[in-house]
């Protein structure tokens, strides 16, 4: 069953009072939709800086602009590190974020810590709703269980249900609002709690029977692209030995109206998703005795391209009779992703780390950075990327700055298959 938006009129007589934890790329997005669609929200976070930031008309989120951010108080939002807040609730929102520690395991000591506030202040009646990325079982198992030690049953005292967040950063097309919403309540009257909830500001709310249900089409989404990626990660290289055009390749195969999906290789993968989510699942499975081995081996192959990027970048150094050894390489683009800010888990940084092992000099530019750290050694950043002197540039990001015609005539890398020219190769 697909449940549409409720019109303007319904809305208006079911606005609730609303927390959101959690400002980041997923909580901020879904402060602006339930206050355009007016929802008394207040944001929860435990960052002074960012809520310092909102409250004096600053964003810190890339799709959301500091214009936006002063609608939003102009709506009467207002952010807070005061959890007290959630003692006026009809619907808290957890957006906050689940990461792998050191050994890349599930770190969920945010969502823990978050459930433990809400916890403390939870009562009956409430709707919890989980939009953290985790694996199957988390909002039935440790998120529930948080919240019972208040006494109140889930379910019966209280509705719980996980939405996993679909936000996906710099996209002009697809936002929160027209992006179908996945819910799935503890129970059936759970999930129809959280339907109507999300039904005032998404277009389309599509519910399943349950949270691990909800959970796993995260997981699902996010595998699919880790696997492709990391198969056109592995044809690059073996297409450059071969030498076979893989980006010739790809656009030919995507003229196939049916059967075939188009995936682009690069440095690696980044972002706050690839490179984490399917390990959530990768990594709960083996704690229940089975391997997810398409998702270790999808890891293995995409953490591999920087090392990769790093050879060719030797081996055109080379050709060229200049050891890498010395050489300044200009790097271009250190997002992970292209036209955003967002360097969360960018393989730029894998790749200067190997080439300052090889005694390299690196240089970069962004448009969209002022600054980049790599294990607390600042990289020097250059003013005026395409005059800057260096014995060979690599486009790791495709920013749309980057004026095509000036990179075709350098001795570049490109990483990201945009670019063509007589010193030009490409991954």
């Amino acid at each position: 069953m697909i449940v549409a938006m409720a019109n303007s009129d319904e809305r208006s007589s079911d606005v609730c009072r609303l927390v959101v934890i959690g400002l980041g790329y997923v909580g901020l997005p879904l402060v602006v939709e339930a206050v355009s669609r007016g929802v008394a929200t207040i944001g929860l976070d435990v960052s002074t800086r960012v809520v310092d930031g909102l409250n004096s008309g600053v964003s810190h989120v890339d799709d959301v602009s500091d214009a936006t951010v002063g609608r939003l108080l102009a709506g009467g939002f207002r952010a807070t590190t005061d959890p007290a807040c959630l003692a006026d609730a009809d619907t808290v929102v957890i957006c906050v974020p689940t990461p792998l520690d050191s050994d890349r395991a599930p770190d969920l000591s945010a969502v823990e810590s978050a459930c433990r506030m809400v916890r403390d202040h939870l009562h009956t009646g409430q709707l919890v709703v989980l939009e953290s990325t985790t694996y199957p079982g988390t909002t039935d198992g440790p998120v529930r269980s948080i919240l019972e030690e208040s006494g109140l049953v889930a379910g019966r005292d209280f509705a719980l249900a996980f939405s996993p967040e679909r936000i996906d950063p710099g996209n002009p097309t697809w936002g929160l609002h027209n992006t179908p919403k996945i819910v799935g309540g503890l129970t059936p009257a759970c999930t129809e709690r959280a339907v109507a909830f999300y039904s005032q500001f998404v277009e389309t709310v599509v519910p399943v029977s349950g949270p691990r249900e909800a959970e796993m089409a995260k997981l699902l989404e996010n595998t699919y692209r880790h696997v492709n990626i990391a198969l056109v990660n592995e044809l690059a290289v073996l297409s450059h030995v071969l030498g076979v055009d893989l980006w010739e390749v790809i656009d030919a195969a995507r003229t196939k109206p049916f059967g075939f999906a188009a995936f682009y290789p690069g440095p690696g993968v980044g972002g706050h998703c690839i490179p984490i989510d399917p390990n959530y699942l990768s990594h709960h499975v083996k704690t229940l005795g089975y391997e997810f081995r398409f998702v270790e081996l999808a890891q293995e192959i995409s953490s591999r391209m920087p090392d990769y990027v790093v050879l060719r970048i030797v081996d055109m150094l080379s050709r060229e009779g200049m050891s890498v050894d010395g050489a300044t390489v200009l790097l271009l683009g250190l997002t992970y992703k292209a036209d955003i800010a967002d360097d969360r888990e960018t393989p730029a940084r894998d790749v200067i780390r190997g080439l300052r092992a090889r005694g390299a000099r690196v240089i970069a530019d962004d448009p969209y950075l002022s600054s980049f750290e790599v294990d607390g050694v600042e990289v020097e950043m250059v003013d005026g990327w395409s005059t800057a002197a260096s014995d060979v540039a690599v486009l790791l990001q495709a920013h749309s700055a980057y004026d095509r015609e000036t990179l075709s005539q350098m001795f570049l890398l490109d990483t990201r298959g945009t670019v063509r020219g007589p010193r030009v190769e490409r991954l």
